[in-house]
């Protein structure tokens, strides 16, 4: 049957000669996978910029209750990326964000208020001229809540990871962590690059506690190095 939703291209990988295998973060059924055939041929009617990395897609596709992957029927941009492929703090950024969203994003399931935050968040993202060093930080500790584990302080990140903990957290450090929990992204407070990259760290052990699997971030390293 075939159904309307938005959606946010996560990533893609390449299948057979010329199709791909995407996976999207669809508005009515959550994450889901779809083959699009003949995608990477000169032919192709949709192009291949269509499914970059947090794109963002209407989309009309093929869904049951049943299967694993399913098919696209009709797709066009939603809202162009103004900077974000083209950036390149922000396309580091972005290259963050997927690896992450690809870890947590499981649920095949509508799930309203985490579709929007996220579309929120990439179009603030792409909007923002200044200031936007603190963002990575920022989009893991909100997309916390969505995804049923959100600290209310520096304190219980601290707590929780403290049996793999390198060594304490300074007073300096938990100051800054409770000011980016507390804060909108369009609110802005200047914290030191050392400062920012150790929350950083602690961020994603707190991730690695709650989420299955969640592993090492290989982008984690390319971040550090467009962001210093």
């Amino acid at each position: 049957m075939l159904h309307k939703t938005r959606g946010i291209v996560i990533n893609y990988i390449k299948y057979r000669e010329t199709s791909i295998i995407v996976k999207i973060y669809t508005e009515e059924f959550g994450i889901q996978t779809y083959i699009e055939n003949g995608v990477r041929s000169a032919k192709s009617k949709n192009k291949i910029a269509l499914f970059q990395p947090l794109t963002l897609l209407d989309l009309v596709v093929y869904h049951k209750e049943s299967g694993d992957i399913f098919r696209i029927s009709e797709i066009k941009c939603l809202e162009a990326l103004q900077s974000i492929p083209y950036h390149f703090h922000k396309s580091g950024i972005a290259m963050f964000m997927t690896e992450v969203l690809n870890k947590t994003l499981k649920e095949e399931a509508s799930n309203l208020p985490l579709f929007h935050f996220l579309l929120h968040s990439i179009l603030f993202l792409d909007q923002q001229e200044t200031h936007i060093e603190n963002f990575p930080v920022q989009f893991l500790l909100k997309l916390s809540r969505y995804l049923g584990f959100v600290p209310q302080q520096a304190e219980e990140i601290m707590e929780q990871i403290g049996a793999i903990r390198i060594y304490p957290a300074t007073e300096e450090e938990k100051q800054a962590l409770n000011t980016l929990l507390s804060q909108s992204y369009e609110q802005y407070t200047y914290i030191p690059g050392t400062i920012r990259r150790q929350i950083m760290e602690y961020v994603l052990r707190f991730y690695a506690l709650h989420v299955e699997n969640f592993g090492e971030i290989r982008s984690l390293q390319v971040l550090k190095e467009v962001m210093s």
